[in-house]
C-alpha cells in the first residue's frame, strides 16, 4: 500500500484561474534518463514510492530528489528518511556505494519537504519532475476517508504546485481500473465520464456528518445499549456503555463503507478506490494539464513483487492479490466466484517503476495516458493462476494448527450464485451449531467445539469479504490496451542485461509465480502461520519479584463449586432430615429467578441468593464452617489451583483471593493466600439479616478495587497475574499483563481465545484437609 495522504480541506473552485508558471526552462534531460533534474516525489514511504526512490538513487545519480515526508511523534521527517533508507529495498544500493556515499546522498541529493498531502507546504520553484505516487490502496474504506486521501491529496498537491510558480512535468500515478465496470478493450486515453467530482467530494465529506447524526438517534442508541447489555451486562454498566459506543462507531463505519461501495457502483465503478482514483485523474487534468502544464497519467494494473530489481521477490507488505493467494494456500477458499478465462492483470513493481521513470524523462506536449499492464500482450487468465497456486501450495503446503498441513482445493468455477448459496448455507449451519453449544455446560470439550465454531465463523467471514472485494477483479472482461507502453519500450536503447526495461512479453508467469512471487509472500507468513492455541500455551516459570500481585477468583477457579452448593453444604450440616425436602423444593422454585439474575448481573444474583441466610445465627454459621463444611470445601479445591498459588508465593508474588461471597464461607482457604478480600453480611443481635454489609466485589467493582489496591501497594499490574472463570471477570482480568481463563464459561472462553490469553482446564482432585500441603497438583 502506498503512503496514505492525510485528509485535506483544500478544494479549488470550479472556475479556478488558469495561470501558467513563469520559470526558467527546465534542465535538459538525457535521452536515456533524467539527467540533473530536480524530482519531487510523494508517497516515498509507500510500496511503489520506495521502489521509485531506490531506482532514482541507484540509476540516476545526477538527480536531486525532494521527498514529502511528515514527522511522526518525536521522530522528525529527516530521521524518518534515514530509517527509510535502511529498509530492504535499499540494501544492495547501500552495499554498492558504501556508508559514506549514503550519507552524502542524504546531505546533498535528498531534500525533505516536511508535511503531508493534507497540508502541503510551500514547494520549490525549480522542480523539473513531480511523481505523485501517494494513495491509499484500499478497496472498501469509508467513503469520506477514500475521498480525502485519494482525491483530497491530489487537489492539495496541485494547489501547492500552482502556488509555487514551478512548471514541472507531472507524472500522476493512477490505476488501470479507473475506467470502471466495463467489458472489452480499454484505451489509453482520457476518461469519458462527465461526473462532477467536486460535488461528489462535498457529498462524501457530508456523508459522515449525516451518518454520525443518525447513529445518535434515541432509537438507534437504544438498540446498541440493548445489545451491549445482552452481551456485557455481567461485566458492569461501564462495559455495557463501552460496548454500545463501540457498536455505534462500527455502525457508522459500516454505513460509510456501504455508502462508498454503493455510490461507486451506481456511477459505474467497481469500488470507491477506483472511483476516487478516477476523480483524482480529473482533478489533475483540470487543475494542471488543462492549464497548459505537462501531464502524464500512468495507470498500472495489479502491482506485485519485483521480477529483477532491486532483487527478485522484493515486496513491502501484502499487495492486492496476495491476501487471496494466501487465503487459498490456507485452505480458506474451497470455491470462488471467478471466471476461469478472466484475466488477472499482474505487473511486477520494477516494471512499473521503470515505466514511470521512462515516461518522466519523456514529457509529451499534451496530456498522455499509459497503461502499465500485462493482460493485452501476455495474459494470465484466472484458471492459469489457479493451476500455479495449486501446484505451489501442493508442493509447499502451509502448516495447519491441528492437521499437519493444509490440503488446497481445486476450483470448479461453479458460478457466482452457487458459491453465494453454498456460503450462506455454511454460515447458517455454523450459527445453529454455536447456539446449540451455548446451551451445554462449559466443559473443556464444549470450549474446544466453540473455539472451532468461532474459527469457522472467522473463515466464512473472510471468504465472504474476499468474494465481495475481489469479485470485480476475478470476473472482469477488461483488457487494457498497452500500445503506448510497447512503443515507449521499443524506443529505449537497452543493452543485454539492462534491467530498466518493461517488456511484459518477457515474463514467464510460471517462473515468476513459482520461483519469485509465491515464495516472497509466504516466507514471512510461514513464520507466523501456526501459533499455539491459547489453551496450548506452555506455562513458563514465574519470575521472582515483589511488585507483582496474583489475583484469584474463587468459584470455578480455586474451588469447583458455587455459592448455591456452598449454601446447601451449610444447610445440610444443621438440618433435620424432615426439613431437607422443603428446603430443596424452595430452592428449586426460586431457581428460575436466580438464573435470570445471574444472566443479567453477577452482583444482583449474589444479593438475591444470600438473602437465604436471613435468620441464621452468626455463631451457628461459624460452627458449621469450621466443621464438616471445611472438609467439603477442601475436597472441592482444585490441586492445580493450589499448585499455582504456591508457585506465585515462592516467586515472591502477593497472592490475593477475591470473591463476591462472604468471608466466613472462604475462611478454610485463608492460609493458602497472603490476603483474602471478601464480603460480609449485616447482622443484628448475632443473627444474619440476609443483607450484605457492602456491595459485592464483582465485575467493575473488582476492577476499581484492583486499580486502587495496586496503586496503594505499589504493584505493577502490567506484570501481574489474574485467574477467573466467568465473563463477569473479563473487566478486571484485562487490567493485568498476564490474565488466565480457568475453566471459563462460554463467553469468557471465546474472548480469551480472541485475545490469545492462557486457558487452563483445572480438575477437581483429592487432597488432605490442609490445602497448604496437598498430595499433588496438575493441569
Amino acid at each position: 500500500m502506498n503512503a496514505a495522504a492525510e485528509p485535506s480541506k483544500a478544494q479549488p473552485s470550479k472556475k479556478a484561474p488558469v495561470r501558467k508558471a513563469k520559470v526558467a526552462a527546465p534542465k535538459a534531460v538525457a535521452a536515456s534518463g533524467l539527467g540533473s533534474s530536480h524530482v519531487f516525489l510523494t508517497g516515498g514511504t509507500g510500496f511503489v514510492g520506495q521502489a521509485i526512490l531506490e531506482r532514482l538513487l541507484s540509476s540516476h545519480p545526477d538527480t536531486t530528489i525532494s521527498l514529502l515526508i511528515r514527522s511522526k511523534g518525536s521522530t522528525s521527517a529527516t530521521d524518518r528518511l534515514r530509517t527509510l533508507l535502511r529498509k530492504p529495498v535499499f540494501r544492495l544500493w547501500r552495499e554498492r556505494v558504501g556508508d559514506d556515499e549514503v550519507e552524502r546522498a542524504v546531505r546533498e541529493r535528498l531534500r525533505v519537504v516536511e508535511g503531508d498531502l493534507g497540508s502541503v507546504p510551500a514547494l520549490p520553484a525549480d522542480l523539473d519532475v513531480v511523481i505523485h505516487s501517494a494513495s491509499s490502496v484500499s478497496f472498501d474504506p469509508p467513503i469520506d476517508q477514500a475521498f480525502e486521501t485519494n482525491l483530497g491529496g491530489a487537489v492539495t498537491l496541485y494547489t501547492a504546485l500552482l502556488a509555487s510558480g514551478a512548471d514541472p512535468h507531472v507524472v500522476h500515478v493512477s490505476t488501470a481500473y479507473v475506467g470502471g465496470i466495463r467489458k472489452g478493450i480499454v484505451p489509453e486515453a482520457r476518461l469519458a465520464h462527465t461526473v462532477d467530482w467536486r460535488s461528489e467530494f462535498e457529498a462524501a465529506r457530508d456523508a459522515r456528518v449525516r451518518v454520525e447524526m443518525a447513529s445518535r438517534q434515541p432509537e438507534t442508541l437504544r438498540r446498541f445499549l440493548g445489545e451491549g447489555r445482552a452481551e456485557h451486562g455481567k461485566e458492569g454498566p461501564q462495559a455495557v456503555a463501552k460496548a454500545a459506543e463501540a457498536a455505534r462507531v462500527e455502525w457508522v463505519r459500516s454505513r460509510l463503507v456501504d455508502y462508498g461501495r454503493t455510490r461507486a457502483e451506481s456511477l459505474g465503478w467497481t469500488d470507491v478506490y477506483t472511483l476516487t482514483k478516477a476523480f483524482a485523474e480529473r482533478a489533475a487534468e483540470e487543475m494542471w494539464g488543462d492549464a497548459g502544464h505537462r501531464l502524464s497519467v500512468v495507470r498500472p494494473a495489479i502491482i506485485e513483487s519485483a521480477l529483477q530489481h532491486p532483487f527478485p521477490g522484493w515486496i513491502d507488505g501484502f499487495k492486492v492479490a496476495d491476501p487471496l493467494i494466501l487465503a487459498y494456500g490456507r485452505g480458506l477458499l474451497p470455491e470462488f466466484p471467478g471466471l476461469p478465462d478472466s484475466v488477472l492483470d499482474v505487473i511486477p513493481v520494477d516494471f512499473v517503476v521503470n515505466a514511470i521513470l521512462a515516461i518522466a524523462a519523456r514529457p509529451a506536449p499534451v496530456a498522455q495516458y499509459v497503461h502499465v499492464s500485462s493482460g493485452a500482450s501476455n495474459p494470465l487468465p484466472i484458471h492459469r493462476m489457479l493451476q500455479n497456486m495449486n501446484e505451489f501450495f501442493t508442493a509447499n503446503p502451509m502448516p495447519h494448527a491441528s492437521e499437519g498441513q493444509v490440503r488446497v482445493p481445486t476450483w470448479s468455477f461453479p458460478g457466482d450464485r452457487k458459491v453465494e448459496r453454498a456460503l450462506r448455507n455454511q454460515e447458517r449451519w455454523n450459527d445453529r451449531r454455536e447456539q446449540l453449544l451455548e446451551r451445554f455446560p462449559s466443559t473443556a470439550r464444549t470450549r474446544a467445539q466453540i473455539a472451532k465454531v468461532t474459527t469457522r465463523r472467522s473463515d466464512l467471514e473472510s471468504l465472504r469479504n474476499f468474494a465481495e472485494l475481489y469479485r470485480a477483479y476475478v470476473q472482469t472482461e477488461i483488457i487494457f490496451d498497452d500500445r503506448k507502453l510497447r512503443e515507449l519500450g521499443e524506443s529505449l536503447a537497452l543493452t543485454p542485461g539492462d534491467d530498466t526495461g518493461f517488456d511484459v512479453t518477457t515474463i514467464d508467469w510460471e517462473d515468476y509465480l513459482q520461483r519469485v512471487h509465491f515464495p516472497a509472500i509466504t516466507t514471512l507468513t510461514r513464520a507466523f502461520a501456526v501459533r499455539p492455541a491459547a489453551s496450548e500455551k506452555v506455562q513458563k516459570a514465574l519470575p521472582a519479584r515483589t511488585d507483582v500481585v496474583a489475583v484469584f477468583d474463587l468459584e470455578g477457579t480455586v474451588v469447583d463449586s458455587n455459592i448455591v452448593e456452598q449454601y446447601l453444604w451449610v444447610r445440610s450440616a444443621g438440618f433435620r432430615k424432615a426439613a431437607w425436602p422443603g428446603e430443596v423444593a424452595s430452592l428449586l422454585g426460586s431457581l428460575p429467578g436466580y438464573l435470570s439474575a445471574e444472566r443479567r448481573d453477577r452482583g444482583e444474583f449474589i444479593r438475591v441468593f444470600l438473602r437465604r441466610y436471613s435468620g441464621m445465627p452468626v455463631a451457628r454459621l461459624e460452627s458449621v464452617v469450621s466443621g464438616g463444611y471445611r472438609d467439603t470445601l477442601l475436597r472441592h479445591t482444585m490441586p492445580a489451583a493450589i499448585a499455582r498459588i504456591k508457585e506465585h508465593r515462592a516467586a515472591g508474588h502477593r497472592t490475593v483471593l477475591v470473591t463476591g461471597s462472604i468471608g466466613t464461607l472462604v475462611a478454610p482457604l485463608a492460609d493458602l493466600f497472603d490476603e483474602v478480600i471478601a464480603g460480609s453480611m449485616h447482622e443484628r443481635d448475632g443473627v444474619l439479616t440476609g443483607y450484605l454489609a457492602q456491595p459485592p466485589l464483582v465485575d467493575e467493582a473488582r476492577a476499581a478495587w484492583l486499580l486502587r489496591y495496586a496503586e496503594t501497594n505499589g504493584f505493577d499490574l502490567s506484570q501481574s497475574y489474574g485467574y477467573g472463570d466467568s465473563h463477569a471477570d473479563l473487566v478486571w482480568l484485562e487490567l493485568l499483563g498476564n490474565p488466565s481463563a480457568v475453566n471459563p464459561d462460554t463467553n469468557l472462553s471465546r474472548e480469551a481465545q480472541r485475545r490469545r490469553w492462557s486457558i487452563h482446564n483445572w480438575k477437581r482432585g483429592s487432597h488432605p484437609t490442609d490445602p497448604v500441603s496437598p498430595k499433588g497438583a496438575g493441569e
